[in-house]
């Protein structure tokens, strides 16, 4: 287990990022599990900027997609949001957010990153990466029943230390068949989002008029 490596007086402290747009039960069921199996003090939902330019919408505002976390979270003990990346002007990098947290919590906070194991496939190209990895434990979620990851291919990019210390920090997650896309593809067609949010996000969506829904 991820945790019995860790010193057990060391703050541990989750970093989620995401769009969330918007927040669903997949997010929190999975959140959840890694709170759990890394016995973590602290977990961070840390919304992603959207870019000015995209037009690929509707999507929502940083502000709907951060107050739809805090509905979301609001009785989850020691989960809490971040808006750190949505306050920057500039493009933000996890490298950023990372240091952002780590002068939040000091040299002995120990800080993991959540990410999809859809992730590997670009790894090598994010910015700063070694960087990034010796700030972090770059966790990487892990559906059951689909194959693990392989990450022998970064080994001539990150070196054979850094890919090992990932192989140890896969951390395997239930299976949630649930995507935002999903859900804002449902509420555009009028269709019910019942099991798939919260029901304070999904009185949110209503009265904000989110997503092509009618208030």
């Amino acid at each position: 287990m991820l945790c019995e490596t860790m010193n057990a007086s060391r703050q541990k402290i989750i970093l989620f990022g995401g769009t969330f747009d918007p927040i669903h039960n997949g997010h929190l069921t999975v959140a959840a599990d890694a709170f759990a199996r890394l016995e973590a003090h602290r977990l961070f939902f840390v919304p992603a900027r959207r870019s000015p330019h995209k037009s690929d919408g509707p999507f929502a505002s940083g502000d709907d997609r951060l107050a739809m976390i805090r509905l979301a979270i609001e009785h989850h003990e020691g989960f809490e949001a971040d808006d750190c990346e949505l306050r920057r002007a500039e493009p933000s990098y996890t490298l950023d957010t990372v240091l952002y947290f780590r002068e939040q919590f000091g040299r002995s906070a120990a800080l993991f990153w959540l990410v999809g194991a859809d992730a590997v496939r670009t790894l090598e190209h994010w910015y700063r990466i070694e960087q990034v990895l010796e700030q972090c434990r770059l966790c990487i979620m892990h559906r059951g029943r689909m194959p693990r990851p392989d990450l022998s291919r970064l080994i001539p990019v990150l070196g054979a230390t850094r890919v090992a210390r990932l192989e140890n920090d896969i951390l395997p997650t239930p299976r949630v068949d649930i995507s935002s896309t999903e859900i804002r593809t449902r509420l555009a067609a009028g269709k019910s989002v019942e099991s798939l949010v919260p029901a304070p996000v999904r009185d949110y969506i209503r009265q904000k008029g989110l997503y092509g829904l009618k208030r």
